[in-house]
């Protein structure tokens, strides 16, 4: 499904911190991750936080959601579909879970190049990247 516009944008973003905020809320209450739980409640409140952020920046830039449409910018390549976190062994809760940073760095690096004539949503949206990338990091210096 096409995203062609800063609305349909930053609605997709707000759904994939939704998400993303899902699947750490149910790794941290795995028994099998409870050596991460504190790692994945830190994440998820970081996916609520970006949750206000994206609605932040869409009520502050609504005058904007008429602007030119976004040519070339789709959902698909950013749908990722994982088990069950409440099934998963810590390994795989980390591994799903540097997948879903990876996916959400790569979506507001990408959207904010769509987004470039609005200088302070690009910003925000490369800023949010920044801290996926933090979270990439975090991730992959867990002992597994």
């Amino acid at each position: 499904m096409p995203l062609q516009n800063f609305g349909s944008i930053l609605n997709f973003a707000e759904d994939l911190e939704r998400q993303d905020q899902a699947f750490y809320a149910v790794a941290a209450a795995n028994p099998k991750c409870a050596a991460d739980r504190a790692l994945f409640s830190e994440l998820g409140a970081e996916a609520a936080r970006n949750t206000a952020t994206v609605q932040r920046i869409r009520r502050e830039n609504v005058t904007e959601m008429i602007l030119e449409s976004v040519q070339d910018f789709t959902r698909d390549s950013f749908c990722e579909a994982c088990a069950e976190a409440a099934a998963m062994s810590a390994a795989e809760a980390l591994e799903t879970a540097t997948r879903l940073e990876a996916r959400a760095d790569r979506y507001y690096s990408e959207a904010a190049e769509k987004l470039k004539a609005l200088p302070e949503v690009a910003r925000a949206l490369r800023a949010l990247g920044k801290n996926r990338k933090a979270h990439i990091a975090r991730l992959m210096n867990v002992k597994r």
